[in-house]
C-alpha cells in the first residue's frame, strides 16, 4: 500500500496502480491475465473518501480491492460474463438485486459516443430495464489528468427490503449514495490514453482493469445492510463497546464515532505495516491525520481522555494476521506508535482547550473570530469540528465564512505551490528497455529515446529525460539519485540535477535540452557526491550489523536516507540508546573500516535462497523474485543501492545524534569521510578558541570544572544576597500598604525576578490578611508583573489573579495568566509599567 516508485502518489489508491508501468507500456508483465486482491487507501487527492467515513456505511480509508487485469488479451465480452458468471453462479448472488451501468456517450470535446457495445453484450445476460445509462463522472474512468481511461460498467447491488424495494423503484437510487444501493464491481474498459492537451487518442492495445470492493461484497454475502456489521468489522466493533462502555446501534453520535475508529485503526495499523510512521509531512501527515481523526471522535463522543485505540491493534491481528502477516510480525511496533501519537495529540486537545478557554473568556460577543479558531487548528491542531461542538455547549458560535475563507487562503496557496503541468513524451527511439550500468561504469555514451517538459511552482521549468541506458542511480532504497551532466557533440553540457524512478522508468532532471537531440551523448556522473554517497550507504549497512550485535537482534530497520553529506538511520529499539552503546557501535563500524572488507555483490540471486544465507530484507522494501545481495565481513543485505568496493574508502564513521522518532524508534544521524575530516578540524579549531579563553591551561578539563565550581558558589552568593535584599524590601514595602475598600492594597515596582517578586509576595501574605499585591519589575529591558490576591479575598471580591495580568498587560505588549489568586505576565515594553500599576487600583473601586 505504501508507494516507493512512483511520485505521483503518496499511496496506492486503486487496484490498477501497482501495473500503471504495464498500461503506460513501462514494463511487460509475465502473464495478460492477472487476478489479485489490492489493499487501497483513499483519503487525499482525487480519491478523498475520508470526511465520509463514519457518516455512511460502506466508504472506508483503508478497503480490500478485488481485481482482475487484461493487459492486451480479452476485452469487454469476457469481462462482462465472467463477473456475471461469478456473482451469479459462483457466489449465487439473486439476479433481481443487481443494475449494470454503460456509458451513454458525452456531447463535450472528447464527443465519445455511448457504449452500445458493452450494453448489447449486457443484453445477454440482464434485462434491458436493469442496464442504466451513465454520465461521464460515473461511467468513463481515468487514472489521472494524463494516462490510459476509457468507458466503464459499473455493476450495482440493491439490498433493501420488499417493502422499500415496492415504494422507491432501485433504478431511481443507482449512484445516489443510498446505503443500500450501491456499487459492488466496476469493470473498466481501457482502450485510449488521454493526452496533456487533454485529446484522446485509441491505444495500440486494449485493457480490462475491474475492481470489487471486498467489504461490500462481504455485506451481500453476509446479508445485512451495512460494511459495519460483516465480520470485517464486527470484532473492532465489540471491542470499542467493551473498552468504551457504550453500544453500537443505540445512538448515532456515538455509532459513527464506533465506525470512525473501527475504520482509522485497520488504515494506521496497515500502513506502519508497510512502512509508513505518522510524521509532520508527505505520507506520513496523512497516515497522522487519519489517526488524529480517530483520537478526537473518541474524545468527543465516546468520553475517551486516554490513549485506547492502540488495544485494538490486538484483535486486529487476531482478525487479518493470518491473511496479512506483517501486522502480526509488526504488532508491537504498531501498538507503541498509535499508543504514543494518542497521548501527544490528546495534550495537543488540552493545550487547545486552554487557548480555547482564554478566547471564550476575552471574546466581546458570542461570536468568536473565525480567524482564531483557524490558527487553533492550522497553529495547534486543534480540529475545528471540535471548537464548534464545545462553543456551542457555552452559547457561542465562530464566524464560519471568516474560517473558510482562511482555510481555502491556505489550500490556495499549497495547491500553487505543488501543482505541476507535465507535456507529453516527445519519443526520439523507440526503446522500453532502458539499462542501468552504474555499478560498473560512471561515464557512458548514451543516446535520448524520449523527453517531457514539467512546469511547477516550487522547481520551475525542467526537463525530464529517458536514455537507452544511464549510469546514473536513480533515487531508491534511501539513497539519493545522482547527479552529474551530459556532454553534448556540439561542446553544450546539459546538467543533470537529479535522478529518479517513475513508473519502472529512470528519469534524469535537467534544466535544458540538449541542442542536438538525436546525437550520442556522454553522460558522466559526479564522481564525488557518488563517492561520499556510496561510504554512507556502506556504513548504514555495517552500523545496523553493529546495532543488532550490542543491543539485540530485535533491532530492525525502520527508514533510511543516505546522502552524500549525511547517512540518517532509523531502527526499532524501546529505550535511549546510552552513551556508552553509542561509541561501541561506533567502534564497531570504524573496526569494520579498519578491516578493509572487500565488497562481495551478487546481482542475481533467488529470494528465499538469499534469506537463507542470512541476508537482511530491509523494512518497507519491495522485492522481486531474485534480488541484489550486498555483503562487507558478516553484513549481507538485500540492496539496489551503490556500495564502496572496500570498507577502507569510508576512512571514519563518526555519530552525530540518536534520539526518539516515535514510541519504540529511534534515528540515528552520523556522517564519514569528508564530512568526518571537516568535523573534526570545526571541532580541533572551537576546542583552541576555548583553550585560548582559558589562557591556555595544561588539563582544559580541570580548568572548565574549575570555573564551574566557582560560577555555582557565585550563584549561591548571589541567592544569598537576593534574599537579604528582599527582606529588606519587604519592611519597606509594609508600610506602604493601604487600605482600600476593606482590602489591604499595595502596587509598586521592584528590582527582583520572577522568583524574587513570587517570594516576596507570598511572604508578604502569610504574614497580613486581606492582601492585594501588584508588583512590576524591569529586568534587563523585560517588563515583569506579578498578582498576589488573598483566596478569600479573590473569592469576595470575584478577582482574577489570571484575568488582571492578562489585561493589563497589554501595557507592556505582553500577556501571561494563571489562577485566580497567583498570576504572572511578561512583556517587552517596561515603559508600560507605570501606567498597569497606575490602573490595578481600578479592580477595587
Amino acid at each position: 500500500m505504501v508507494l516507493k516508485d512512483d511520485p505521483t502518489l503518496m499511496f496506492v489508491n486503486s487496484g490498477m496502480a501497482p501495473f500503471k508501468e504495464y498500461f503506460l507500456g513501462n514494463a511487460t508483465p509475465k502473464n495478460n491475465r492477472l487476478a489479485d486482491s489490492q489493499k487501497c487507501l483513499r483519503v487525499s487527492g482525487k480519491h478523498n473518501d475520508l470526511e465520509e467515513v463514519g457518516y455512511d456505511t460502506y466508504h472506508h480509508t483503508l478497503f480490500e480491492m478485488l481485481g482482475n487485469w487484461s493487459f492486451g488479451d480479452y476485452f469487454k465480452e469476457e469481462a462482462i460474463a465472467w463477473a456475471w458468471e461469478l456473482l451469479t453462479e459462483v457466489l449465487k448472488i439473486d439476479k433481481d438485486i443487481l443494475y449494470v451501468t454503460v456509458f451513454e456517450g458525452s456531447d463535450d470535446a472528447d464527443n465519445l459516443k455511448m457504449d452500445t457495445e458493452a450494453y448489447d453484450i449486457w443484453k445477454k445476460y440482464i434485462s434491458e430495464d436493469r442496464i442504466l445509462k451513465g454520465n461521464k463522472k460515473d461511467n468513463f474512468w481515468e487514472m489521472g489528468d494524463q494516462g490510459p481511461c476509457g468507458p466503464c460498467s459499473e455493476i450495482h447491488v440493491d439490498i433493501r427490503t420488499p417493502e422499500e424495494k415496492a415504494a422507491v423503484d432501485g433504478k431511481t437510487l443507482v449512484n445516489e449514495d443510498h446505503p443500500q444501493v450501491v456499487e459492488i464491481w466496476n469493470l473498466v474498459f481501457m482502450q485510449y490514453n488521454r493526452k496533456a492537451n487533454g485529446t484522446l487518442e485509441e491505444l495500440p492495445n486494449k485493457h480490462i482493469d475491474t475492481g470489487m470492493g471486498f467489504e461490500r461484497l462481504c455485506m451481500v454475502m453476509q446479508d445485512v445492510k451495512s460494511n459495519y456489521d460483516t465480520d470485517v468489522f464486527t470484532p473492532i466493533i465489540r471491542e470499542i463497546e467493551a473498552i468504551t462502555h457504550t453500544d453500537y446501534g443505540k445512538d448515532e453520535k456515538v455509532d459513527i464515532a464506533i465506525r470512525v475508529i473501527s475504520d482509522h485503526v485497520r488504515a494506521v495499523a496497515f500502513s506502519i505495516a508497510d512502512g509508513q510512521l505518522p510524521s509532520n509531512n508527505g505520507a506520513g501527515y496523512v497516515i497522522r491525520r487519519i489517526l488524529r481523526r480517530a483520537v478526537r471522535y473518541g474524545f468527543t463522543f465516546l468520553n475517551k481522555k486516554e490513549p485506547f485505540i492502540y488495544r485494538l491493534v490486538e484483535v486486529l491481528s487476531r482478525q487479518m494476521g493470518d491473511a496479512f502477516p506483517e501486522l502480526k510480525a509488526q504488532k508491537q511496533l504498531i501498538e507503541n506508535v498509535i499508543k504514543e501519537e494518542e497521548a501527544s495529540f490528546l495534550r495537543t486537545l488540552d493545550q487547545g482547550l486552554v487557548l480555547l478557554d482564554k478566547m471564550i473568556e476575552g471574546a466581546k460577543s458570542n461570536e468568536i473570530s473565525g480567524a482564531k479558531v483557524f490558527e487553533l487548528k492550522d497553529t495547534y491542531g486543534f480540529p475545528e469540528d471540535l471548537t464548534d461542538l464545545i462553543l456551542r455547549e457555552r452559547g457561542f458560535s465562530y464566524n464560519i465564512s471568516e474560517f473558510n475563507q482562511k482555510l481555502e487562503e491556505q489550500k490556495a496557496r499549497g495547491k500553487e505551490a505543488s501543482e505541476s503541468k507535465s507535456d507529453d513524451w516527445t519519443v526520439l527511439m523507440d526503446d522500453a528497455e532502458e539499462e542501468f550500468i552504474g555499478y560498473d561504469y560512471l561515464q557512458a555514451d548514451v543516446k535520448l529515446t524520449r523527453y517531457r517538459k514539467v512546469t511547477s511552482k516550487k522547481d520551475g521549468e525542467l526537463y525530464q529525460l529517458v536514455f537507452n541506458l544511464t549510469p546514473f542511480y536513480p533515487e531508491g532504497g534511501g539513497q539519493v539519485g545522482d547527479k552529474g551532466y551530459l556532454e553534448v557533440p556540439n561542446g553544450d553540457v546539459v546538467y543533470i540535477l537529479d535522478t529518479k524512478k517513475e513508473n519502472n522508468v529512470i528519469i534524469h532532471f535537467a534544466k535544458n535540452l540538449p541542442k542536438s537531440l538525436n546525437e550520442t551523448m556522454r553522460a558522466v556522473v559526479d564522481t564525488k557526491q557518488r563517492a561520499r554517497t556510496e561510504c554512507n550507504h556502506t556504513a548504514t549497512h555495517l552500523m545496523h550489523q553493529g546495532l543488532r550485535e550490542i543491543l539485540g537482534t530485535h533491532v530492525e530497520q525502520k527508514g533510511s536516507s543516505v546522502h552524500s553529506k549525511y547517512l540518517r538511520f532509523d531502527f526499532s529499539h524501546f529505550s535511549k540508546v546510552t552513551p556508552e552503546q553509542l561509541q561501541e557501535v561506533e567502534n564497531f563500524v570504524n573496526a569494520r573500516i579498519a578491516g578493509r572488507l572487500p565488497l562481495e555483490e551478487n546481482r542475481s540471486v533467488p529470494m528465499q535462497e538469499a534469506i537463507d544465507n542470512g541476508a537482511m530484507a530491509l523494512f518497507g522494501e519491495k522485492y522481486g523474485d531474485a534480488v541484489r545481495t550486498i555483503k562487507f565481513g558478516q553484513s549481507i543485505e538485500l540492496c539496489g543501492g551503490t556500495h564502496v568496493g572496500n570498507t577502507a574508502d569510508i576512512w571514519h564513521f563518526k555519530i552525530l545524534s540518536e534520539g526518539a522518532v516515535a514510541s519504540g524508534i529511534r534515528r540515528i544521524e552520523a556522517i564519514t569521510n569528508d564530512a568526518v575530516k571537516e568535523y573534526f578540524s570545526s571541532t580541533d579549531a572551537a576546542f583552541g578558541k576555548v583553550k585560548a579563553l582559558l589562557n591556555n591551561p595544561k588539563d582544559s578539563v580541570a580548568a572548565i570544572e574549575k570555573l564551574q565550581t566557582e560560577n555555582s558558589d557565585l550563584k549561591k552568593q548571589i541567592e544569598a544576597l537576593l534574599k537579604d535584599k528582599a527582606k529588606n524590601i519587604k519592611g519597606e514595602l509594609k508600610n506602604e500598604i493601604v487600605e482600600v475598600n476593606g482590602v489591604n492594597f499595595l502596587a509598586t515596582q521592584v528590582d527582583l525576578d520572577a522568583g524574587g517578586m513570587k517570594d516576596l509576595a507570598f511572604e508578604l501574605g502569610g504574614e497580613i490578611e486581606n492582601l492585594f499585591i501588584f508588583f512590576g519589575s524591569n529586568q534587563d529591558g523585560k517588563a515583569l508583573l506579578t498578582c498576589y490576591i488573598d483566596k478569600e479575598v479573590a473569592t469576595s471580591k470575584q478577582l482574577n489573579a489570571g484575568t488582571i495580568v492578562r489585561e493589563l498587560g497589554k501595557h507592556i505588549q505582553g500577556g501571561g495568566g494563571g489562577q485566580p489568586f497567583f498570576a504572572t505576565a511578561g512583556g517587552k515594553n517596561p515603559d508600560g509599567l507605570a501606567k498597569a500599576i497606575e490602573e490595578v487600583r481600578n479592580y477595587l473601586n
